[in-house]
């Protein structure tokens, strides 16, 4: 098999159901999915400890999972032809591990800057990937049909990456650094509160 197809070098890729110049905001949309699997891929380098033995198995189906939406995005055929794989079911499985890690990490009263373990640091690099990737997704939307779930799921992966990274920085005995000049502004949302 050749990795290389000659194919692109006028500046084309191809899709399910056609091609667009590799600059089409669909290429920049599933690009940026593909950017934020690889940093996953390096977060998990940093988790071989057993106490991330959770984290870690959840970044592997992650990383499916954001395969799974790059493959939807990539699809330029209509909702009756497409083969969805992004469902409902992701999102919810996102949800809970989101509630668990609120539940384990200390509470949050201010805005945190990206750190502490260093692990942590790199999933908040994938937050703010992810949130990125909402953007293009969100711009994607505006122009073309594209299955739903994606955006809400990417939505939802942003706001797991932010409990996982604070949950990694607790379980490393490394603080979350508070953004100095923050109002308290999560009174309220905490399970100690």
């Amino acid at each position: 098999m050749n990795l290389y197809t000659r194919t692109g070098d006028k500046g084309q890729t191809s899709l399910i159901g056609g091609r667009v110049d590799k600059d089409d905001i669909r290429v920049e949309a599933y690009g940026t999915l593909d950017e934020l699997n690889a940093i996953v891929g390096h977060a998990m380098t940093l988790l071989t400890e057993e106490k991330y033995t959770d984290i870690f198995k959840e970044l592997e189906k992650i990383q499916h999972e954001l395969f799974d939406c790059g493959g939807d995005l990539a699809s330029v055929l209509s909702a009756d032809k497409r083969q969805d794989k992004t469902g409902p079911d992701m999102i919810v499985f996102l949800e809970n591990r989101i509630d668990e890690y609120v539940k384990e990490a200390p509470p949050l009263e201010r805005f945190i800057l990206p750190g502490g373990a260093q692990a942590a640091a790199v999933i908040h690099l994938a937050r703010t990937v992810a949130r990125r990737a909402e953007r293009r997704i969100v711009t994607l939307q505006k122009h073309s049909e594209i299955n739903e779930h994606v955006l809400k799921y990417i939505n939802r992966l942003s706001d797991y990456f932010f409990s996982a990274a604070r949950v990694i920085n607790f379980r490393a005995g490394a603080k979350d650094v508070e953004y100095e000049r923050s109002a308290i502004v999560f009174k309220g949302k905490n399970k100690n509160q």
